[in-house]
């Protein structure tokens, strides 16, 4: 009897701008501090990427570059190229689409995906259903973010929390069983009344009075979206757990969504992790919207043995949330940089 093909992350990539906006720097800029922010949240410095004209697909290229190269493959064996953003481009004109292009991937098509901060699970639950059925042998799932664009540097509820960066993950079939492995995924429309922004789609066109009263800019309930972030996300990754019988020994890592450090925490204790076993790079880059988890299988590459066990768990707006299971499929220390801590 043939095994189920299953779609195993097969190479990681990723990029962050230079630019580093530190909370003494943004002493300078809102009514913060750093002890403020770092209690808070657990950001030290998110990253900004800086020069007119320069999107998520400049840094998408960065990282997918590093993704193709570590793999030994060109643009031109990409099948389907998915990115999941929050802020692509252009409103209209594919994002994906114009990196199928710059990226050589002449027999693929592609398109984007928003799920807010959950959009990298639901493209990488996505991916996998095209791998899992044969149709396509090599997708290259994108998940990042421009959150600088969208975010009001005089509202010190948001401006704290948000950098820019952008990760990308090779998936490929296995018959060993390696990689997507289960998932939970979830929405809630509740969550539109508490993180949107207001002008700029369908309901609210940009008029210049959208623009005079800041509505182009991401709008925040802290406390709402803290309560049902630590809840849900906490709630799905231990019934992952649950459903496959897998004990907190069994996980070799928590590979969460960087927004709150207590919401990581939250949800680790909910699994009964000790925090070694926890990913974290918040202090370093903040929350990067749909970059945050690649950047943390970027960042982590070189401690992940085959076979380890990963739950990848988020949390974002609309409301959406859910929990991946997934088996690494190779050892990260011949390819992966060195950890920074």
């Amino acid at each position: 009897m043939d095994r189920k093909i299953t779609a195993a992350i097969t190479s990681v990539g990723g990029y962050v701008p230079e630019f580093r906006l530190t909370n003494a720097l943004l002493e300078t800029m809102v009514d913060t501090s750093d002890e403020w922010i770092t209690t808070r949240t657990g950001i030290k410095e998110r990253r900004i990427l800086k020069g007119e004209g320069l999107g998520v697909s400049y840094m998408a290229k960065k990282a997918i570059a590093e993704c193709l190269t570590k793999r030994g493959i060109d643009g031109s064996e990409i099948d389907l190229v998915i990115v999941s953003t929050t802020t692509p481009d252009m409103p209209v004109a594919s994002t994906a689409a114009y990196l199928c292009s710059e990226i050589g991937a002449k027999n693929a098509f592609g398109f984007d995906l928003q799920a807010a901060c959950s959009g990298f699970l639901y493209g990488l639950v996505t991916a996998a259903q095209f791998v899992e059925t044969g149709s396509y042998k090599k997708v290259l799932l994108v998940g990042g973010d421009k959150m600088s664009s969208i975010i009001d540097y005089t509202d010190r509820t948001t401006c704290v929390i948000f950098g820019d960066g952008c990760g990308a993950v090779l998936l490929e079939p296995s018959d060993e069983q390696y990689g997507v492995l289960d998932h939970i995924l979830r929405s809630d429309g509740i969550g539109r009344e508490y993180l949107y922004i207001k002008a700029g789609g369908s309901m609210y066109p940009p008029t210049k009075s959208t623009v005079e009263n800041r509505e182009h800019f991401v709008h925040q309930e802290g406390q709402a979206v803290f309560k049902f972030a630590v809840t849900n996300m906490a709630e799905v990754a231990a019934q992952i757990m649950e459903r496959n019988g897998l004990s907190p020994d069994d996980v070799a890592w928590l590979v969460p969504h960087q927004a709150n450090k207590r919401i990581i925490d939250a949800t680790a204790k909910r699994m009964n992790l000790d925090d070694t076993k926890v990913m974290l790079n918040i202090h370093r880059y903040g929350n990067t919207t749909n970059g945050t988890i690649p950047l943390l299988l970027w960042d982590y590459e070189s401690k992940l043995k085959k076979g380890d066990n990963l739950i990848l768990a988020a949390f974002g707006g609309g409301f959406t949330w859910g929990a991946v299971y997934v088996k690494w499929a190779y050892d990260g220390s011949a390819v992966g940089k060195p950890y920074i801590e």
